[in-house]
């Protein structure tokens, strides 16, 4: 588990292809290494990834085809910029959310304006996506914990402080860029709760179900 609280960024110097899944290697002068064991947990904007082997300012970890089909990862070349966050402990104070390190999907920057000394990202979701995302609620955008400001359609709105800009991969977001979403746990748990064993994506949470399961 992570709370989307970014620890540091890293780069992406090294993909190698194999038969059908691939393997990396990210460096980064800024992580803390010395606590590193193999078998942990780091997630790499917004996924968590396993460390297979690591040295004083890098690690190396395999990428399933599960997790190629869900992120950008494919796409990603050598010279990316990579959000980093290391496994939460029990003592971490968690100032973003929980956050899982599976990541839903893939959405795309639309726009972006400037508001003050901050920025205005307006994101488009897929349509799979965004019945999870809820206005004032929390979301994971590459590995960054973020609070949604407003819904528009398929769209939703973020606020980006300085500081969070400064300090994460988000400063190089341009209209067009895909980035990593992973959507609020609560929110697919209680999807789960309301539609027991029936499918979601036939089913859904409509007012019909809710009355049926006592909460109207």
């Amino acid at each position: 588990m992570f709370t989307g609280i970014i620890e540091a960024t890293g780069v992406l110097v090294q993909v190698s292809p194999h038969a059908t899944d691939l393997s990396l290697r990210i460096q980064s002068s800024t992580l803390d290494f010395s606590d590193v064991k193999l078998g942990d947990s780091i997630a790499s904007n917004g996924v968590c990834l396993t460390v297979t082997a690591f040295g004083n300012d890098w690690f190396q970890a395999d990428l399933s085809t599960e997790t190629l089909s869900k992120t950008m990862y494919r796409q990603y070349k050598t010279g990316q910029l990579i959000n980093l966050e290391k496994a939460l402990l029990p003592t971490t104070r968690l100032g973003g959310h929980l956050v899982s390190g599976h990541v839903d999907g893939v959405a795309t920057v639309s726009r972006i304006e400037k508001s003050g000394r901050a920025w205005q990202i307006y994101i488009k979701t897929p349509v799979e996506l965004s019945k999870y995302i809820a206005e004032k609620g929390s979301i994971t955008i590459d590995g960054v914990s973020l609070t949604v400001n407003e819904l528009i359609g398929e769209e939703f709105r973020l606020t980006i402080v300085p500081h969070t800009a400064l300090n994460t991969t988000l400063q190089s977001l341009q209209p067009g860029t895909s980035v990593h979403v992973e959507v609020d746990l609560l929110a697919r748990y209680l999807e789960r709760l309301l539609t027991g064993n029936q499918a979601p994506a036939k089913q859904g949470v409509s007012l019909e179900l809710l009355q049926q399961r006592g909460f109207l």
